[in-house]
């Protein structure tokens, strides 16, 4: 009777993932197969080889990549330094708050902020450091990039320092041990669960951006994001866009499967 009962309570939760999850994937595998005219074909397969796409494609990996370095970077000591003040919940609060704006709306604050006669810009002029190109660049799709995404690797990271044994620190520091051998020896290993977990979380969204490509870097910086939507938008081409979207799916599930086992391994 119990097991009648939980698996009826799992009906729900099937259903949702067969019309939201399942049929969408269906869908775009089953488009990937057509051309704009209609006709069932392999060639745009054959086409995402070709040098144009696969350069696109190291493109999403590599700033999606950087993306994820530079998230890292910031958020391990911003999460190492919130596990060690009083009020740690309510700062914690307030890095992830930004995360309930709407993309958009912090995507045109930026470009408010990046413009040639912008707050940046002005300060940078009262400095006396002139007037510079920052939006548009490189620089301003990454810095934009990681500043969203933070508060998603804070969080795995915050957790994971929080449920770790401080009297293991304790130890280390009484056989001896460094800061830094701490850190790398104790520290670092214990939370790599939350490391593992914030990377995912920024890594696989980081690699189909597209709008902030558009509004940030001025179409410099052309992702696989970005020419799913020109496929669909501009050129109407659903079958070449439905191709790139299945080899975004296969990349995202290697890298959460890749993720997931490196966590188990390092569990046991």
């Amino acid at each position: 009777m119990a097991v009648r009962s939980r698996n009826f309570y799992l009906v729900p939760y099937l259903l949702w993932i067969a019309l939201f999850v399942i049929a969408p994937i269906v869908l775009i595998v089953y488009y990937s197969f057509f051309d704009v005219e209609g006709n069932f074909t392999f060639d745009n397969y054959a086409k995402f080889f070709t040098p144009v796409y696969l350069r696109m494609t190291l493109n999403s990996f590599w700033y999606a990549l950087l993306i994820t370095f530079f998230s890292l970077l910031v958020a391990y000591p911003t999460a190492y330094l919130l596990t060690k003040t009083k009020h740690k919940q309510l700062w914690l609060l307030l890095i992830i708050l930004p995360s309930w704006i709407n993309l958009l709306l912090k995507t045109y604050a930026f470009i408010g902020l990046f413009g040639t006669y912008g707050f940046t810009n002005a300060v940078l002029d009262t400095l006396g450091f002139g007037r510079h190109q920052i939006l548009f660049t490189d620089f301003s799709f990454v810095f934009v990039s990681v500043y969203i995404f933070i508060p998603f690797m804070v969080l795995p990271i915050f957790n994971a320092l929080e449920e770790m044994n401080p009297t293991l620190i304790y130890a280390a520091r009484d056989l001896g041990a460094s800061g830094w051998t701490t850190f790398r020896r104790v520290v670092f290993p214990l939370t790599i669960s939350g490391v593992t977990s914030g990377c995912q979380a920024v890594f696989i969204p980081a690699l189909s951006l597209f709008m902030i490509t558009r509004l940030i870097a001025g179409n410099r910086v052309i992702t696989l994001g970005t020419a799913i939507e020109q496929h669909f938008l501009v050129t109407q081409d659903w079958g070449m866009g439905a191709t790139i979207a299945v080899f975004l799916i296969i990349a995202m599930a290697v890298t959460m499967l890749f993720t997931g086992n490196r966590e188990v391994r390092t569990k046991r």
